[in-house]
């Protein structure tokens, strides 16, 4: 089976989940010997960036915000903010990248965010000789700083970049500061709910993105006993007792409704279903650890306690 139907057949269910979600780090062997010495060298080598794919709404984000979006050819499709990047080209889901597309941009480099693939994809970068470059992903406050730090030395402004990092550290950490205020005993439950398909409820334990914003927002993760996203069984949900269920806003009317999740039995008998208490916010807002988390953990903490 040929790489593009490989790619079809990965698009069609990845498509269903968000960039910041589900991405795993990808980890490169680590070069030894002469290898280590020419991989040291390749990094002292200037990157040409005058033509450059993005793939990460938080790269495209910090591309953005260091003022260097005129480098931007193309992106991927978890880019929707600023709205200027709508006007870009599409080359694919960051997950599920169509090496084709992103060829056909006659790119000079590629920057993305960790779990950018399939691998299969990057191969065929790798041997058509195109730079692609990647970004860590943490879901900290020192992992937005090491994010922008990495992103403004392959554009090489580091002192755009530090003035960012200092601009965007501040803000993160007042509104941390200001979330930290709530005692422990008055904090919240809050379920995050990637999907409820079918009755059939994914939600976040921790790790994720997910976890990491509704610890920043002064509140408690309902089902911080596991890693990842798993299913949850109607007596588990019972179990987590949330006080605020937590969704993203995926602004096309699709997903399940209010209506439909407060019908659930197990979701019913909860805190949060009692009080109807479901807050929905766009995903790259909340999720993308990025420029914009302190406004982020600012519009949560508000939207869970009140403000």
């Amino acid at each position: 089976m040929t790489i593009r139907n490989n790619l079809r057949r990965l698009r069609f269910w990845e498509l269903a989940l968000t960039a910041a979600v589900m991405a795993m780090p990808l980890i490169p062997a680590a070069p030894i010997g002469n290898a280590f010495v020419r991989a040291a060298h390749a990094q002292d080598k200037k990157l040409d960036t005058s033509r450059l794919v993005s793939v990460g709404g938080d790269v495209t984000e910090i591309i953005y915000a260091l003022g260097e979006e005129g480098r931007l050819i193309a992106r991927d499709t978890t880019s929707m903010y600023p709205e200027a990047a709508l006007k870009l080209p599409d080359v694919g889901y960051m997950r599920a990248l169509s090496p084709e597309g992103i060829l056909a941009m006659n790119p000079t480099a590629i920057i993305a965010v960790e779990g950018s693939g399939p691998q299969e994809a990057l191969n065929v970068l790798k041997n058509a000789s195109v730079p692609f470059e990647t970004v860590p992903n943490a879901y900290t406050r020192d992992g937005i700083i090491a994010k922008i730090d990495r992103v403004g030395t392959l554009l090489n402004v580091p002192d755009k970049a530090k003035a960012l990092e200092e601009k965007v550290g501040a803000d993160l950490d007042a509104a941390v500061t200001d979330a930290e205020k709530r005692p422990e005993a008055e904090r919240k439950r809050v379920l995050f709910i990637l999907s409820a398909q079918n009755g059939r409820i994914m939600a976040s334990g921790t790790g994720t993105a997910a976890d990491g914003v509704i610890k920043l927002a002064g509140a408690i993760n309902a089902v911080g006993e596991f890693p990842g996203y798993k299913p949850l069984t109607d007596e588990a949900i019972i179990s987590a007792k949330p006080d605020v269920i937590l969704m993203m806003d995926r602004g096309d009317g699709a997903g399940t409704k209010n209506e439909d999740l407060l019908a659930q039995p197990s979701i019913a008998l909860t805190p949060a279903g009692e009080k109807k208490a479901i807050i929905r916010m766009d995903g790259l807002h909340l999720l993308g650890f990025g420029p914009r988390t302190a406004s982020a953990v600012r519009d949560l903490n508000a939207a869970i306690y009140g403000g």
